[in-house]
């Protein structure tokens, strides 16, 4: 297993441009849909984080473009968390069309105490959980 967690998106009409060309930030959308896929498949989703009194605020985000992505077309967003340091972590990504990167990115993140929104450690069982290696649906 290389750690990568995979998800897959269809790209949607509302998504492109009068050219039918991908607009540049359904890409964030995208990126979003497969992190909180990952997040259900290996730490029991987004709102199993939250009820342990944990959230996790977006901080950062960088993306590169490589190649046009079109209507219709089926991309995977394979996703891994690359870092965690402290109250922080980043995950990557690679927005792919039939193994051909369009796109990668990357997206930095801080854990903070849900009631206070103080930042916290991110916690050694999300640390456990976002490390492991996950099963893509």
């Amino acid at each position: 297993m290389d750690g990568w967690f995979d998800h897959r998106v269809r790209v949607r009409f509302a998504e492109t441009d009068a050219q039918g060309i991908a607009h540049h930030a359904s890409y964030v959308v995208w990126l979003e849909e497969a992190r909180v896929a990952h997040l259900a498949a290996c730490a029991g989703g987004y709102t199993a984080i939250r009820e342990r009194g944990v959230e996790a605020l977006t901080t950062g985000l960088e993306l590169t473009y490589d190649r046009a992505a079109v209507f219709d077309d089926v991309l995977t967003i394979r996703i891994r968390c690359a870092e965690i340091r402290g109250a922080r972590f980043r995950y990557e990504y690679l927005v792919e069309r039939d193994g051909t990167r369009v796109a990668s990115g990357s997206t930095r993140h801080a854990t903070v105490d849900a009631g206070t929104h103080r930042p916290i450690r991110v916690p050694s069982w999300l640390v456990d959980d976002l490390l492991s290696p996950s099963e893509s649906p």
